[in-house]
């Protein structure tokens, strides 16, 4: 199967305003992908389904947002292998540390790729989640490099 979407993950409907970031990265790259609320702790059978479901249903990368205990990347991550990136979102008590840390220490075998906090996090890992579909497709490789050579640019222009 041909991956070419990606699955976006919050653990809460208060989570879009972060994860909107990755989504307005995938529709400037013409890239695919379903935005969903899975809660680990509130629906883990939902959650469940969309990581086992996650490749034949044609996700390449799933991106999971979700901030305080932050279980919902590990959670995904150990039901499937398509990659997950975590994206660790701000709580009102640490102020997204707690997140971090949650999704950062995964154990050994159960990788989950992590992103900075908060909106960064959520438009850094929309970006990974294009360059690791680009690996099989040129059309958004030579997209990436656009990106990249365009972003470049306007930092010089900055000087």
């Amino acid at each position: 199967m041909n991956a070419k979407k990606i699955l976006i993950v919050m653990g809460s409907s208060s989570d879009e305003k972060f994860m909107a970031e990755s989504a307005k990265v995938l529709e400037s790259f013409s890239v695919s992908y379903d935005m969903v609320v899975s809660s680990a702790h509130r629906t883990p059978g939902k959650t469940r389904d969309l990581a086992v479901q996650a490749r034949e249903n044609g996700y390449g990368v799933i991106i999971a947002g979700a901030g305080g205990a932050a279980h919902l990347a590990g959670v995904l991550a150990s039901q499937t292998v398509v990659p997950v990136i975590g994206v660790p979102l701000p709580s009102s008590y640490l102020s997204g540390m707690d997140a971090l840390l949650s999704t950062v220490q995964m154990p050994g075998g159960i990788p989950v790729a992590t992103v900075a906090i908060g909106e960064a996090g959520a438009k850094n890992a929309a970006l990974l989640a294009i360059e690791i579909l680009a690996v099989h497709d040129e059309s958004l490789h030579k997209k990436l490099i656009e990106y990249r050579q365009s972003f470049t640019k306007a930092a010089d222009r900055k000087k």
